[in-house]
């Protein structure tokens, strides 16, 4: 009989580090030795203090277990890179956190930042899926038949998404909409993860198994103060 795989699923980082690390440091303590993934639902950079350090751990994280470690793309990600290609997207991005995310790298402009690094949040996905659940950094549209083809809406939706009660075939897991109520938003048919780190609140992590949907419990970490 094969072990059980806990997956721990974690909200919107946003360039705070200390946070990520205190976070994972708890998921191996309540992982005790048993296996485990990682899904991490998008919005690595940008806002928070150090975007940098936050990449080179995700990145540090698949390259020691490439198949247990999965990194969603958010649409701060997205943002990013349309700051390299379409006009007057640099102007949105910069608005919306990506100047402590160029300060964390320590350059000046998007085009400065290391090529590997915007290689690898290129080829992130918007998706992830296993038994029981879907993994997405926004959420989907309610009339469409699940998952949402459409990567503007995996990225970008609240509405009619948060409102809805719909049911997707499978738990959807996502981040995005931050929750500041000091944990996360947790329904029938899905489960908000983002619980407004950035913002001085806790980083969360959803404990799953392979036998239901919604969530076994959660771990956090509040903001040092």
């Amino acid at each position: 009989m094969t072990a059980e795989t806990l997956t721990y699923a974690i909200g919107d980082i946003h360039g705070c580090a200390d946070l990520l690390d205190r976070l994972l440091e708890r998921i191996d303590s309540h992982a005790a030795g048993r296996a485990k993934k990682l899904v991490f639902l998008g919005d690595y950079i940008d806002r928070g203090p150090d975007s940098a350090k936050v990449i080179e751990t995700l990145r540090r994280l698949q390259w020691r277990a490439p198949d247990d470690v999965v990194c969603l793309m958010g649409n701060h990600e997205e943002m990013l890179l349309k700051s390299l290609r379409e006009p007057g997207a640099l102007e949105h991005w910069v608005c919306n956190g990506g100047t402590a995310t160029l300060a964390s790298f320590a350059v000046s402009g998007p085009e400065e930042l290391p090529g590997e690094m915007l290689d690898w949040i290129e080829a992130l996905p918007t998706l992830h899926g296993d038994a029981q659940r879907w993994y997405v950094h926004a959420g989907f549209k309610p009339e469409t038949a699940a998952p949402d083809s459409d990567t503007q809406t995996r990225l970008w939706i609240r509405e009619p998404f948060l409102s809805n009660d719909h049911d997707f075939g499978r738990h959807v897991v996502h981040g995005h909409t931050p929750q500041m109520r000091g944990g996360p938003d947790c329904r029938r048919f899905r489960t908000n993860l983002d619980t407004g780190a950035v913002y001085g609140h806790a980083l969360t992590a959803g404990v799953f198994s392979d036998a239901q949907g919604p969530a076994l419990e959660f771990l956090q970490v509040p903001a040092q103060a």
